[in-house]
Order: C-alpha cells, then structure tokens, then sequence
C-alpha cells in the first residue's frame, strides 16, 4: 500500500521550507519502517523507489515545478527509472534523502536522488526519467516548456556523461521486450 499518511507528513512537515532554484537540493529526512522491509528486515527494493516519491514531490513543490503544472494542467510521469543499490538500510535507520533536478533532453526531464545512512554511507542512487504530460490527448509537453516556466529558459544545463550514457543504453533496448521469446 502506497504510504499516504508519509507523503502527508512529509509535505507538512517541509511546507514552511524556503523555495529552492529548479536544479538546488532538496533534503529530506527518513526512517525504514517494518511495512518497508522484506523478509531479511531490510528496506524491500520496490519501497526504496516509493520513499524516492516522498523526496521527489516536495521538492517539485519548492522548487516551483508543481505550481507550473497546477497552472498549466500538466502532470509529470515516470518514464524510466535506474536504480543503484550499494548498502542494506536495516530496520529503523534513520536515512537522509537528497533529491534534485539536473536537466533535461528532447523527450524528457532528469532528477537524481540518493539515500544516506547516518554514518554517511550512500545505500542506493536513482535516476529518474521523467516525461510532462497535457490533459487528456494532449501527448507528451516538451521539457523546453518546463525550463521557461520556471525561468531557466529552453536550454539545458549539460546533463553528466554518465546520464548521456544510460539514456543511450536504454534507447537501444529493445521494445516490446522479449519478442519472440
């Protein structure tokens, strides 16, 4: 079950929070409950990706990204998202999430987020692949039109190679998977 009473607390609790610049940190502040864990009492890999969303919305909201969608009827999505698991969070660690925007390509917006322990080891990175949506059948709204609404202009910052490398890792993936199989 999706954790709303989380994501609520999380908005709340960051509501007061001064806005940030489209590609500054937002840091947030969690903890690995036993609803999170597997069966070894470790944070399950499907939870790590919903604890990314509770990082992920309240910093489109400081940002300024989710007012820009609220006015112009968009929504944003998740297209892709590549996940790097490096050290087991344990039940009830306490973790600190960092989450930013770093630019954007012809179809889609880029966001990372990682998780860190309290001893400062990094448990696990994530790119997010995100596409801007219209109402209805409106299709897919280009990532330029995000950058100018929230002041940046049409032009992205040089996204990293190592983002450059993954998207064109995954755009040679062949789709529907497994054809013929």
């Amino acid at each position: 079950m999706y954790p709303l009473i989380r994501f609520a607390w999380q908005n709340w609790a960051t509501r007061n929070l001064p806005p940030l610049g489209p590609f500054d940190t937002h840091v947030s502040h969690h903890r690995c409950w036993p609803i999170d864990i597997d069966l070894w009492s470790e944070l399950n890999n499907g939870r790590t990706l919903t604890l990314y969303d509770l990082g992920r919305i309240p910093m489109a909201r400081r940002t300024g990204v989710v007012d820009l969608l609220r006015q112009k009827g968009w929504g944003f999505t998740v297209a892709a998202s590549f996940t790097r698991y490096r050290r087991r969070v344990r039940i009830f660690e306490k973790l600190t999430m960092k989450s930013r925007m770093i630019g954007w390509d012809r179809r889609f917006f880029y966001m990372e987020q990682s998780m860190w322990r309290a001893d400062g080891e990094c448990t696990s990175h994530v790119l997010i692949r995100t596409a801007l949506v219209g109402r209805g059948r409106a299709g897919l709204i280009p990532p330029t039109a995000l950058g100018e609404g929230l002041g940046v202009g049409p032009d992205s910052p040089p996204l990293p190679d190592w983002v450059t490398a993954l998207v064109g890792a995954e755009d040679t993936r062949p789709w529907p998977p497994m054809a013929g199989a």
